[in-house]
């Protein structure tokens, strides 16, 4: 049985497949999402977000056709100039609800999914290796200016971000970085690389893979609709996860989302 929350995710996957379907969209469903229309047919029961990358190209048209635009959905990234959206990549909300995440930037939105541009990371393994280190420095600097302290997260991340935090906003303008990160990873070039990846992804070098692993977006059955995702699953999910099949223990089977307020009938808009 879905959650309140995986119904209103669920909703939104399914609209958002159909405006890809009908605009010539290419999309792919990664991470969690990925792995759960794989080894559980929808959601991981726990799991309560969802993941999605567009090629480059296709990232981009969606953002100048969808960018702004409010209606049931809306599609926002740093671009729209909000002072308190602090994510390099695009987000979509329902507008119809109220979602907060504990963080050290809060932003007060709705329900959402993730859509991270894939982008080109190079033509040889020298160059791969040599445009993430480029881009990884950049994102991960971003990172410690925006995200908020957690005990799971292990001391020297957690003491880094803290020194990060020294840097008043007046000597470095963190939506500034926000472009930077998003001009880098878009420099690489997708068509004419054989290695692309999500590099905005929390797995950072691990979601850089072979194009042909990604190969033409798949359907997979998740819940009651249908998905793209990966064309060799088997290949992308042991990438990220190793033993993927193998279900974790039981204590770490809990959603990662830390929740400040949640109110799936009220839109922040009308507060």
């Amino acid at each position: 049985m879905l959650s309140p929350v995986q119904e209103k995710l669920l909703e939104m996957l399914k609209w958002f497949h159909e405006y890809c379907k009908e605009n010539h969209l290419q999309y792919y469903v990664v991470g969690g999402t990925m792995l759960g229309a794989v080894r559980h047919g929808g959601f991981i029961p726990w799991d309560d977000d969802v993941d999605v990358v567009l090629p480059r190209p296709d990232y981009e048209r969606l953002l100048s056709e969808l960018q702004g635009k409010k209606g049931k959905y809306l599609l926002e990234t740093f671009a729209l100039g909000n002072k308190d959206y602090f994510y390099a990549y695009a987000k979509l909300y329902d507008t119809g609800t109220t979602f907060t995440e504990k963080a050290r930037r809060i932003c007060r939105r709705g329900i959402y999914i993730d859509i991270f541009p894939l982008d080109g990371v190079g033509a040889t393994e020298a160059e791969r290796d040599k445009n993430f280190k480029r881009f990884d420095r950049i994102n991960m600097f971003l990172m410690t200016r925006t995200c908020a302290i957690m005990r799971r997260r292990g001391l020297a991340k957690n003491i880094a971000i803290v020194i990060s935090r020294m840097i008043p906003s007046f000597l470095l303008d963190d939506h500034k970085l926000l472009r930077k990160v998003d001009a880098v990873a878009a420099s690489f070039g997708y068509e004419d690389s054989k290695y692309v990846g999500n590099l905005m992804g929390v797995y950072r070098k691990k979601e850089i893979m072979e194009k042909k692993i990604f190969g033409q977006p798949t359907e997979y059955p998740f819940e009651d609709i249908v998905v793209n995702g990966v064309e060799r699953y088997e290949e992308f999910l042991t990438n990220l996860y190793g033993d993927w099949r193998q279900l974790p223990p039981e204590e770490k089977r809990v959603s990662l989302h830390d929740y400040l307020e949640l109110d799936l009938k009220r839109s922040w808009m009308d507060v």
